[in-house]
């Protein structure tokens, strides 16, 4: 009996209309276009403005396009993770929200919270429902509003993140295509250089955490960039390395679009050309669980059926990892 893989069987996005430009962050902030092109290389970054408008918003377009484009019913749907750490609201999760909303009412449904690697810990997750045989559709989504705990009086992460949520169908498949291997690592040590301090059991919100700015996400961005590099690079170089895969037998490396230099750096530590790794922050930010399967939607129609890609993230806690796949469609 052939193994059974999960493979993505469609990749669907949403990002919200309004554009955030550099020149409307000139008119917020001490900063300029060429500090935050050459620092981070984004241009701009997208934004979901009203009253009433969580993640959930954006997730509910991404499953709505990806249902349709699949041609599948939502009712056969039978588990939903959504990776966040901006839920609509503590409890209930957020993937319970998404599938009221898009008909899936016979799926269970959680969060996995990990910051910018949660996309990847959940398509791992997903994925081993699928390969355990109890499962055969499983939605896996990745977004952040991360415009909800940004200050926009801080330079240095204002011009950095936005707003955006992609999602992935994940279905049985016994062809060789599908998620072949993943390694995930952690490291709670980090948490002193990228946190949001209030708002959970240990600061819950008061007046003074409110004051104080605690509910802010709060980066410090020199020992972020070494880790980030490091780790990513690292686990891209040792899952390539227990698959017997050199450079040239991976059509895509897909990193987590933090900054630019970072995206660069990687590309060079792994000794991977960066023709050949998907770029997109330019115009989206960082949008922490949402980058992955944006860039997936984004470059969907450079794919084919039998592709060997290697998606890799790092987020804060630290959370990082690299999953090796081969594109299914």
């Amino acid at each position: 009996m052939s193994k059974i893989n999960a493979a993505i069987t469609g990749v669907h996005g949403y990002v919200p209309d309004y554009i955030l430009t550099n020149a409307e962050l000139e008119t917020m902030v001490e900063t300029s276009d060429e500090w935050i092109t050459t620092r981070t290389g984004i241009k701009e970054r997208r934004i979901l403005k009203g009253e009433e408008q969580g993640v959930s918003v954006m997730g509910i377009e991404a499953v709505k396009g990806l249902l349709e484009k699949t041609n599948t019913n939502p009712e056969d749907i039978e588990l939903v993770i959504f990776a966040t750490v901006t839920p609509d609201m503590p409890f209930p999760d957020t993937a319970n929200l998404v599938a009221a909303a898009t008909g899936m009412k016979n799926a269970f449904c959680y969060d996995i919270s990990a910051a910018c690697s949660g996309f990847l810990y959940a398509l791992t997750t997903g994925a081993k429902f699928i390969e355990s045989g109890s499962h055969k559709k499983v939605i896996v989504i990745g977004g952040d509003k991360m415009s909800s705990i940004i200050d926009y009086s801080d330079r240095t992460t204002c011009v950095i993140f936005g707003d955006g949520a992609g999602a992935v169908l994940l279905e049985a498949t016994e062809d060789g295509n599908g998620v072949i291997d993943s390694l995930h690592r952690s490291d709670g040590s980090g948490a002193q250089y990228l946190h949001q301090k209030a708002g959970g059991s240990r600061y819950p919100a008061t007046a003074d955490t409110v004051a104080a700015g605690e509910h802010f996400a709060f980066q410090n961005g020199r020992p972020v960039f070494k880790a980030a590099v490091s780790g990513m690079s690292d686990v891209v170089t040792k899952v390539m390395k227990r698959n017997e895969l050199v450079t040239d037998d991976i059509k895509w490396l897909v990193p987590h679009q933090a900054n630019k230099r970072i995206i660069e750096t990687v590309s060079r530590m792994a000794d991977f050309p960066l023709e050949r790794v998907m770029v997109n922050i330019h115009k989206f930010g960082n949008t922490t669980a949402g980058t992955l399967p944006l860039c997936l939607w984004d470059y969907e129609d450079q794919l084919k059926k039998g592709d060997n890609v290697i998606l890799t993230a790092f987020g804060g806690g630290f959370t990082w990892g690299a999953i090796y796949l081969k594109w299914a469609y």
